[in-house]
């Protein structure tokens, strides 16, 4: 591996490593999410703790984080197979973040970003799926399994084999990380999107 990727990878980690959730709960005064509702560092758990204004900046800010590493990789010259590397070291610095202690969110929100950066057109149409998903059942996890699950198809659809392998990994661990939701969804005790903190199962996570 050349220097520059290498370079790369080690950056794009260490900033997939900062978490909105964290940053947005302190800037706003708000409970450490670590600590409050399900612990996960993410934007669910941050609409449980501070509301829809602190939920939105933190999805806004994980998904962000997964765009501008590999835009840069893109702008640099990165080609295919870096920018491969490039995405899936963002998405691991938020599932295992060097700041703390390699405990991170879901990923949802910063897989989203990354593909948005390498093809828009593959996220765009797993956002639908979400949202889809979302809008029909009320829960955001078996929304957010829903699209891991299609995002092999859709990233080969759009883009045949160029990032289908880094798709395939984010797909498998964004599945391995809601494992606490489907079991909760097998069982009839997963929340439901809106409902209120005092009813969310304390093991709950969505991002």
């Amino acid at each position: 591996m050349h220097l520059d990727i290498l370079l790369g990878v080690v950056l794009s980690y260490l900033f997939g490593s900062i978490s909105s959730a964290i940053a947005v709960c302190k800037l706003m005064g708000l409970a450490d999410p670590r600590t409050q509702g399900s612990k996960n560092p993410g934007a669910t758990n941050v609409l449980r703790i501070g509301g829809k204004k602190a939920a939105i900046i933190a999805l806004l800010g994980d998904t962000i984080k997964g765009v501008i590493p590999v835009l840069l990789a893109k702008f640099y010259g990165f080609n295919t197979m870096e920018l491969n590397w490039i995405a899936l070291a963002v998405f691991f610095g938020h599932l295992y973040p060097i700041y703390f202690r390699f405990q991170g969110g879901k990923g949802v929100a910063t897989a989203l970003g990354c593909l948005l950066a390498l093809s828009w057109p593959t996220a765009l149409c797993l956002f639908a799926i979400w949202l889809l998903t979302a809008l029909l059942f009320r829960y955001s996890s078996l929304a957010a399994l829903t699209a891991a699950v299609f995002t092999p198809v859709v990233l080969w659809f759009f883009t045949k084999t160029d990032y289908l392998w880094a798709g395939c990994i984010m797909s498998i661990f964004l599945i391995y990380r809601h494992k606490k939701n489907i079991w909760n969804l097998l069982q009839g005790q997963e929340s439901k999107i809106g409902a209120s903190a005092a009813r969310q199962a304390p093991t709950l996570d969505k991002f």
